[in-house]
């Protein structure tokens, strides 16, 4: 009887691509002129790290980055949201996992 293996594997270089994306996209949005922004990618662990002057913009720059990432064919439920942002001085920082695997 044959076994089905379900395997979700994300490709380095699409994450990187929306990674790379969001970034511009940001950095020409006007809500965001002259925000301390920061997006980081970790490819060997598969993390985003990301820094924002509030939750708020946090929030905003999150769908940004599914949305561009669901454009290069990287499922939504790939990114491991779960761990909460949080706040180090004036700065929100939270740290997005890929699932891989």
């Amino acid at each position: 009887m044959p076994s089905f293996d379900f395997v979700s594997k994300v490709d380095g270089q699409a994450l990187d691509n929306a990674v790379n994306v969001t970034t511009k996209e940001i950095t020409n949005r006007f809500d965001f002129k002259g925000s301390h922004v920061v997006i980081n990618l970790n490819k060997k662990e598969f993390v985003v790290n990301i820094e924002t002057v509030d939750d708020m913009k946090m929030r905003q720059l999150i769908d940004v980055l599914i949305s561009r990432a669901h454009k290069q064919g990287i499922a939504p439920e790939a990114f491991d949201l779960s761990k909460e942002g949080y706040q180090s001085g004036k700065i929100w920082k939270k740290e997005v996992t890929v699932r891989n695997g």
